[in-house]
């Protein structure tokens, strides 16, 4: 490969990087607003801030890959799959929604894509998948993304024992943005958080990533390793959400906030972009946003159905 083409391959990857976290972005704060229309129902958790964790390990996967997320997952769902009208219209409660309308915010199932509630209940749910694609030999990828205030729960390092002792090749990714809900990490997390994984022989590595491609690099290395050696793989990612925890439960610093914000890795990546291209992206997503709100706003809400037995 040229050293042209090389450049050309770059530019292209960074575009396509800023298109998806730009519509994730767009998405969330759409979604939030939505909800303080009324337009909503449950409860709803933003990703706003993390954008680069999603798209940086999720594109490295295909179709055939599978992906378990958790209560924070529409990041994570776009990126996968770039479905914004089945998510939106779902999140909306519509029968167009890709689960009918019935799974809402938090519990997806489409494709290889699943979403729970259920703190750290995921974790087993994925390795066990991952136990099966092995036993398969089908080559499938398996990820599942969990949060700092998971490492509560007791099934997580159940999980990771049996992972290490099972060989099951598994990315386990570990967003870190420093709270558990609205509790700071250092009231309720003690010892260091790449120490979980590794104490069970798990190889881990713990980065504070500025950038996407960053991102996109150590989770390249993470794949490989995994498709290499047949093992469980840890990520810790720190990170920071910029909105609440889910609609207006936030009580940290502004200032904490705000110097977070100096180093929003959306905000690095949109500086590298072409101006011209940056604003037609950004033009895109907020059209295709619109118009899947209205799609969804024009169809049916989900309704009762009738059990056969």
């Amino acid at each position: 490969m040229t050293a042209l083409a090389t450049i050309e391959l770059a530019t292209t990857r960074l575009e396509q990087f800023y298109r998806q976290m730009f519509l994730i972005r767009a998405f969330e704060e759409r979604v939030l607003e939505l909800f303080s229309e009324g337009q909503l129902f449950g409860t709803t958790h933003a990703y706003i801030g993390q954008e680069a964790n999603a798209v940086g390990v999720l594109s490295h996967l295909g179709p055939e890959d599978i992906v378990f997320s958790n209560h924070r997952c529409h990041g994570h769902y776009l990126a996968y799959s770039d479905d914004v009208e089945g998510l939106l219209a779902e999140i909306m409660g519509r029968e167009i929604g890709m689960c009918g309308g019935k799974g809402g915010s938090q519990h997806i199932f489409a494709g290889n894509f699943y979403t729970n509630g259920v703190l750290g209940g995921i974790v087993p749910c994925a390795t066990g998948i991952a136990l099966a694609e092995k036993y398969k030999a089908s080559r499938a990828k398996v990820a599942v993304f969990i949060g700092d205030g998971s490492l509560g729960e007791g099934t997580i390092y159940e999980t990771f024992n049996l992972a290490a002792l099972w060989s099951i090749p598994i990315l386990f990714v570990i967003e870190n943005n420093f709270y558990a809900q609205s509790t700071p990490q250092r009231l309720q997390l003690s010892g260091q958080i790449a120490a979980r994984p590794q104490a069970f022989d798990i190889e881990t590595v713990h980065c504070r990533p500025d950038s996407v491609e960053e991102v996109y690099a150590v989770a390249g290395d993470a794949w490989a390793t995994i498709e290499e050696q047949g093992k469980p793989f840890c990520l810790v990612l720190d990170t920071y959400r910029f909105c609440p925890h889910s609609k207006g439960d936030d009580y940290r610093d502004v200032a904490e906030i705000e110097a977070w914000r100096s180093r929003d890795p959306l905000r690095r990546l949109a500086n590298q972009i072409d101006i011209d291209t940056r604003l037609r992206i950004e033009e895109q997503a907020h059209l295709r946003i619109a118009q899947a709100v209205s799609t969804a706003q024009a169809a049916a809400f989900a309704g009762a159905r009738a059990i056969s037995w």
